[in-house]
C-alpha cells in the first residue's frame, strides 16, 4: 500500500496558523464499537462547543493504518485544541471497489458502476453508454466503436493518468474513465486531523479542499467531482456502485453515499453515523428511520439535537455533494496536505499556468503544487 505520510490538514484562503502536531503518549487500540457519539458540552456559536466529542470506536480498525493518537493542534481560529491523528488506509474496510465502465454496449447495469447528474443517479450500463449523444444532447458524444460496440475504457495506467486529469489530450476524450487500485500500490494511506471536540464559527467555513471528511470505513469523503471539466472533454469519470472511484493522486474516494459504508445506528430513530467531517462534527445518514431528511438543516446541510448536538445530514445519492460548508474550525498549518506551499487563488497565479491559467480551480492551488497539479 502507498503511503503519504505527511498530516493531511484543512485551511481556510488566506488564514496561515502554524499547527502544532506533538504526539502524546496515549493512543487508542479500536475496537469499533456502536451506538451513539460519544459525550461532549453544547453551546452557542463563535468559537464555542455545540457538538459531542468524536466517538473514535465507531472507526472501523481495519480501515486504519495505525491507531488513532490525540496531538495538540491549532484550529483556523488560532487556538490551540486537541484533535485526532488518524492514518487511514485508503480503500474501504467493507466492501470491494468497482466495476466502474462496461465494455460493451450490450453491457448491463451488473458490468458497471453509477453516474451522477442533475441529482439523479443513473445505471452506467451499456445502454448509457450508447446514448450519451442524446442524453447530453450533443453528437460529439462517441465512447463506443459503432461496428463493434466496444466501448472506450482507459485499461491501462497511461490510460487513466491521461484522460483523469483537467485537460484531457484529444486522443484520450470519448472514453470511460476507469482506474484500478493496482495503480496506486492498492490504495493510498493518508493521515488527517480532525479536532476531538468541535468548536464552532461564526460564519461558515468554505470547503475548499478534496478531503471533505473521513467515512467509518477508511475512504475519504471528497468535493464534489469536477462534472463540467469531465464533460467538456466527453469523458465519463464512472464511480462504483459505492460512489467511489480513484484517481493516481489520492487512490480510491467517494463522491457521494451509497450505503455500503460502515454505519452507526442510532437508537431513537435517527440516521445511522457514518463518518466525521474535518471540523469534529458527525456525519450522519441522509434521511431518518422514517425516510424524511430534517426539515431545518442550514446552508451545511446541519442541525442541532439534544443528543448529538450539531451535525450534518449527507446529500442525496445523485447531488455528488456530503455537506455544503464546515460549520466549525478545523486544524490548520496554512498548507494543503502533501502538496505544501502557500495557499493562493487563481488571479493570484503567473498568466499561463496550467493549473489557473484557463480559470479554472480544480483543487487547491499553491506555490508548490501550482505548476503541475495539471
Amino acid at each position: 500500500m502507498k503511503r503519504i505520510s505527511t498530516v493531511f490538514v484543512l485551511t481556510s484562503i488566506g488564514a496561515m496558523a502554524l499547527l502544532v502536531a506533538n504526539c502524546a503518549d496515549e493512543s487508542y487500540d479500536e475496537t469499533g464499537g456502536g451506538g451513539t457519539a460519544g459525550t461532549g458540552g453544547t453551546g452557542g456559536s463563535g468559537g464555542e462547543v455545540d457538538g459531542v466529542a468524536v466517538d473514535i470506536s465507531a472507526f472501523d480498525p481495519d480501515g486504519l493504518a495505525e491507531p488513532i493518537t490525540e496531538v495538540e493542534c491549532t484550529l483556523t481560529n488560532g487556538e490551540t485544541s486537541t484533535c485526532y491523528q488518524i492514518t487511514y488506509n485508503g480503500v474501504p474496510s467493507d466492501h470491494d471497489v468497482g466495476p466502474w465502465c462496461p465494455t460493451h454496449i450490450s453491457d448491463g447495469p451488473e458490468a458497471g458502476g453509477v453516474w451522477l447528474d442533475g441529482g439523479e443517479v443513473y445505471d452506467l450500463d451499456g445502454s448509457f453508454i450508447e446514448n450519451l449523444a442524446t442524453f447530453y444532447d450533443d453528437p460529439n458524444w462517441s465512447l463506443f466503436d459503432s461496428e463493434t460496440g466496444a466501448i472506450n475504457v482507459t485499461d491501462t495506467q497511461e490510460g487513466c493518468a491521461a484522460a483523469a486529469q483537467p485537460n484531457v489530450p484529444e486522443e484520450w476524450q470519448n472514453y470511460c474513465v476507469e482506474c484500478e487500485l493496482s495503480y496506486v500500490d492498492g490504495g493510498i494511506s493518508n493521515t488527517v486531523l480532525i479536532p476531538k471536540v468541535p468548536v464552532s464559527r461564526d460564519t461558515p467555513l468554505e470547503l475548499t479542499y478534496d478531503e471533505v471528511g473521513l467515512s467509518l470505513s477508511g475512504v475519504h469523503f471528497n468535493l464534489p467531482a469536477p462534472l463540467a471539466n469531465i464533460l467538456g472533454a466527453y469523458t465519463i469519470a464512472a464511480f462504483d456502485d459505492c460512489g467511489g472511484h480513484i484517481n493516481l493522486v489520492v487512490g480510491y474516494h467517494y463522491h457521494t453515499t451509497n450505503g455500503c459504508s460502515r454505519e452507526v445506528a442510532q437508537d431513537d430513530g435517527h440516521s445511522p453515523l457514518i463518518g466525521y467531517a474535518r471540523d469534529g462534527y458527525g456525519i450522519y445518514g441522509q434521511t431518518n428511520s422514517d425516510g424524511v431528511e430534517p426539515s431545518d438543516l442550514d446552508e451545511c446541510r446541519g442541525h442541532e439535537d439534544s443528543t448529538r448536538g450539531y451535525h450534518y445530514h449527507v446529500a442525496s445519492s445523485g447531488e455528488n455533494l456530503f455537506i455544503g460548508c464546515y460549520h466549525g474550525e478545523v486544524a490548520d498549518d496554512g498548507t494543503t496536505g502533501d502538496q505544501g506551499g502557500e495557499l493562493v487563488t487563481c488571479d493570484e497565479v503567473p498568466a499561463g499556468s496550467p493549473c489557473c491559467g484557463d480559470g479554472v480551480c480544480d483543487g487547491p492551488e499553491t506555490t508548490e503544487n501550482c505548476g503541475e497539479d495539471c
